[in-house]
Parts: structure tokens; C-alpha cells; sequence
């Protein structure tokens, strides 16, 4: 059976699955989530994802989670994206809490303030985007240095971990920030990561494979 995927075609963490799914090579089927209508908030929505938030996949919402079931289930075909050698996946599984701790709670919130909060007729608030980037870039400087001994977050292989990033690393120059691209060891792995055919087919919106 063919998995559907529920979500939005631009949505950050909805990007972040379809990124996963084009690297398993996984067809998948897509049905998109209407935030204007409010169908993330219908009841038949909520009792699959009670949080209101996208993306969904089978009983699996999250987008961090449900990578990691995609990886599982489909870990014979495609690249392989957490390694199965014991000190390797105890580096991908530092890699991926690097991700969600020290790199994620930044450029998020700096997004939503620039990008988002308009769209609710709110003025964002520049001096607290200015503290998140600020932010953000101590952060990064620590991964300058980590990538300056190795190809990826965390070895020599690209995993889940990397792949992570990319939806709101890539939102940083709309927001009019430079942070991953002047620092030189992050701009090489960021790009490195961009140039993949899996966020190329998904990076200006999401579609059905199958």
C-alpha cells in the first residue's frame, strides 16, 4: 500500500517527511491540510493529530518521528540515513539532539517572527528576531568547528540528523540572515545538503509521487 502523507505543501515540518520520503525513494500518496479553511483543526483531523498541527502519517505525526518510521520501515531501499554500527548511531543520535536543541528552537522562531506573524496582522518584533539570530550564530559557530573534522553532523555519512535543517536553514536568507553562509565549514555542509535531488523536488512545494 502506498503511504499517504497529510499535510501542507508549504510547510516547514511537512518538507522535512517529503525530504525523507524522496531519499527512501518511497512513492507517497499527498493530501493537502487547508490552514485557511481550518481542516488542521476539524474534528476528523484532531483525532489523528491532536495537536492541530501537520504533517500525519498512518497512526505517526511529529515530523522528526515520522522520518525515523519512514527510515525504518523502508531501510532496505534508498540511502540509508541512521547507521546501524553502534558508535555511528550513538553519533547520529548526538547529531539529532544537536538538531533539536541547539539548532531548531533559533531559526524557527526567528521565521515565524519575520514571516509568519504578519500573515495574523501582527508587527514583528525586531529586536526579538535580532536576539534569536544572535543566537543562532553562537550556535553556529560551535558547528564550524564540529564540521570543519568531518563531512556531516555527525561522521562522514549524511543522515537524518543533517537532513533536519533544512527546511528553516533554508528560510535564514528570506529572513535576510547570513548565518550559514558566512561561516564557511556550515555554508559547504549546508549547500552540500540543499544541492540533494530529495530537497530540490520538494524545497518549492510538495506533490504526490505515486
Amino acid at each position: 500500500m502506498v503511504p499517504t502523507l497529510y499535510g501542507n505543501p508549504q510547510s516547514t515540518c511537512t518538507k522535512r517527511v517529503a525530504t525523507v520520503f524522496q531519499e527512501k525513494q518511497v512513492p507517497f500518496e499527498f493530501v493537502t491540510i487547508d490552514f485557511a479553511k481550518g481542516e488542521h483543526k476539524s474534528d476528523e483531523f484532531v483525532a489523528k493529530e491532536p495537536f492541530s498541527q501537520v504533517p500525519y502519517l498512518y497512526i505517526v505525526y511529529e515530523s522528526r518521528a515520522i522520518a525515523r518510521y519512514i527510515e525504518e520501515k523502508y531501510a532496505g531501499q534508498g540511502t540509508t540515513l541512521t547507521p546501524k554500527d553502534l558508535k555511528a548511531k550513538g553519533q547520529f543520535e548526538q547529531a539529532a539532539s544537536i538538531e533539536v536543541s541547539n539548532f531548531d528552537p533559533y531559526p524557527s522562531a526567528a521565521v515565524f517572527e519575520k514571516l509568519f506573524t504578519p500573515y495574523q496582522k501582527l508587527t514583528p518584533d525586531e529586536a526579538t528576531f535580532n536576539a534569536l539570530i544572535k543566537k543562532l550564530e553562537a550556535k553556529l559557530d560551535v558547528y564550524d568547528q564540529i564540521l570543519s573534522k568531518q563531512k556531516y553532523l555527525g561522521g562522514d555519512e549524511v543522515t537524518l540528523a543533517d537532513l533536519f535543517h533544512l527546511p528553516y536553514g533554508s528560510l535564514l536568507p528570506a529572513v535576510g540572515s547570513d548565518a550559514i553562509e558566512s561561516r564557511p565549514n556550515v555554508a559547504k555542509w549546508f549547500k552540500s545538503l540543499q544541492d540533494r535531488p530529495s530537497w530540490q523536488a520538494v524545497k518549492d512545494g510538495i506533490t504526490a509521487t505515486a
